[in-house]
């Protein structure tokens, strides 16, 4: 790259810069931990919740073949357009632009219900761990991941936003990892239903690339672009530059190193 900064190169659809950038260094090594412990079998009716562009559903079609199902759903026009370009030629995936609060969907319909980094945003929690019980059949499991507390980088960068930007974009990225209290985890699934629930977290090592790429790689796959580029050069440059200089005791082969913990919650209908 040039001296431009890498936002000012990127694509500005930020779906698509979410399948681009984000899903290969987070979403993609999350949603292996996910289906491993979700034990798909061929044949299963699977629902992906708060689906995004799709990486847990294109995974999913593997695993259930050909006599199996599988239903993304997210409340993000703009998402689903993105994932359905992403189906591979020969590949069935419905998809369905609603609320994970009230899924137009029937009752028992599936068999697995997934969700993955996605509850924590929901304004009525509650509601969408109930609709994933209802859609489930009897004996039918759902698998909710969700990451947290925040990880040093992410701290850093959303000080740096918040001073330096605005408090209301650092806001966004806090809810990114406002929901891993396992007991809270538990409690919102068996209050909706589930008649067994196993909570647990675990530490995930995540690769990504140098710290200048993936914070304007970062940034631009989320709603935060927008407040970012209302900023003047000098601050976004400002920015730029405290984050990276904060960032270099993680930089390793490469790229960065850092941990985020993973809490995964499985509920039996």
């Amino acid at each position: 790259m040039n001296k431009r900064s890498l936002y000012q190169a990127m694509d500005t659809s930020v779906p698509d810069n979410y399948e681009r950038y984000f899903v290969p260094t987070i979403g993609g090594p999350a949603s292996k931990g996910l289906l491993a412990a979700a034990r798909l079998k061929p044949g299963e009716r699977v629902l992906d919740v708060a689906c995004g562009t799709g990486v847990v559903a294109r995974a999913a079609v593997d695993v259930v073949g050909p006599t199996g199902t599988v239903a993304g759903l997210d409340i993000n026009p703009g998402m689903l357009a993105t994932a359905r370009k992403q189906v591979p030629s020969g590949n069935s995936i419905d998809w369905y632009e609603a609320s994970a609060e009230s899924m137009p969907l029937p009752d028992r319909s599936f068999d697995v219900v997934l969700c993955q980094m996605g509850l924590q945003f929901m304004a009525n929690k509650p509601a969408a761990v109930t609709e994933m019980h209802r859609v489930l059949t009897p004996g039918g499991r759902a698998l909710v991941t969700v990451p947290g507390p925040e990880p040093d980088p992410f701290y850093i960068m959303g000080d740096a936003l918040s001073r330096r930007i605005g408090p209301e974009l650092a806001a966004f990225e806090r809810t990114v990892f406002s929901l891993h209290d396992e007991a809270e985890m538990r409690k919102l699934l068996e209050e909706a239903g589930f008649g067994r629930v196993e909570v647990e977290a675990a530490t995930a090592r995540l690769h990504v690339p140098e710290p200048r790429d993936f914070l304007w790689q970062y940034i631009n796959s989320t709603p935060m672009i927008g407040g970012v580029m209302k900023v003047d050069e000098a601050t976004r440059t400002a920015f730029e530059r405290e984050v990276t200089a904060k960032w270099q005791p993680f930089r390793a082969n490469g790229g960065m190193n850092f941990e985020v913990r993973m809490t995964t919650a499985v509920g039996w209908a």
